[in-house]
């Protein structure tokens, strides 16, 4: 279940997540590695759904990693030499 709260402004004010089925062993890894870091379960938890979807884009991620080194465009482009293949779906 997934609730939340939109002010006047449109702005998310809360939003609250029930996840129900967690295996046991996940939650008490989840509390050893809250305690681990010195949080609640709960503040663990959202930090790790928040670096989750915070995540860079691996295409862009490896297009920056690209530049940082002085670019790709002097890489060699081999040249394709074989005929390009139908594909039969039936």
């Amino acid at each position: 279940m997934i609730s939340w709260a939109i002010s006047m402004t449109g702005v998310i004010a809360m939003v609250s997540i029930i996840v129900r089925g967690l295996d046991e062993s996940v939650k008490s890894q989840l509390a050893a590695q809250a305690k681990e870091h010195g949080r609640s379960m709960e503040a663990e938890v959202r930090e790790i759904l928040t670096r989750s979807v915070c995540r860079p884009h691996i295409g862009l991620a490896l297009m920056q990693a690209a530049r940082d080194v002085g670019g790709v465009d002097d890489l060699p482009v081999p040249e394709r030499t074989d005929a390009a293949r139908a594909v039969d779906f039936g």
